[in-house]
């Protein structure tokens, strides 16, 4: 099959889940490997910030689509996965992959170092959310039992 014709539906969703299997195999937390991933990008898109008057071209079209490779990952998994997520959350994830590729698009259109910040914010969030530990919610059996009442006037001991 020619390369760019005919592409199979969820292209993207096979990289995910060639990325997923990889996550798998080389770290004990996917989101970790996320996160990793996610602080990559940012270090690649403040590298260009920091040298804004002295990159090349193709050096921004590498980072952002360095960029928006892993967004679209994260869609397509987000999408892919209907039992890993609630509903709110892939559309989230969705939603910030398509204003990704947007933002991006609009950064190649017309170069401006500031418009870097937003994807390098979005990134840094992202990332610090996928290294903190999910809280199990809290019920009623699992919830912490009242403070021992020491022994003292009124208290019976046994």
């Amino acid at each position: 099959m020619p390369q760019g014709k005919n592409r199979p539906p969820g292209s993207h969703a096979a990289g995910a889940g060639a990325y997923e299997q990889h996550a798998q195999t080389t770290t004990n937390d996917p989101r970790e490997l996320e996160a990793r991933v996610l602080l990559k990008a940012v270090r690649k898109l403040q590298e260009l910030q920091n040298n804004w008057g002295n990159f090349k071209p193709e050096e921004l079209e590498e980072t952002l689509r360095y960029n928006r490779t892993i967004w679209m990952m994260f869609a397509d998994t987000a999408i892919e996965n209907k039992n890993g997520h609630e509903m709110e959350v892939r559309k989230n994830i969705a939603n910030l992959a398509a204003f990704v590729a947007k933002h991006s698009l609009q950064v190649l259109a017309k170069p401006e170092k500031s418009k870097l910040d937003i994807l390098i914010e979005i990134n840094r969030e992202i990332a610090a959310g996928l290294m903190s530990k999910p809280q199990p919610a809290q019920t009623p059996a699992t919830e912490a039992p009242p403070a021992e009442q020491k022994p003292g006037k009124g208290a019976k001991t046994v």
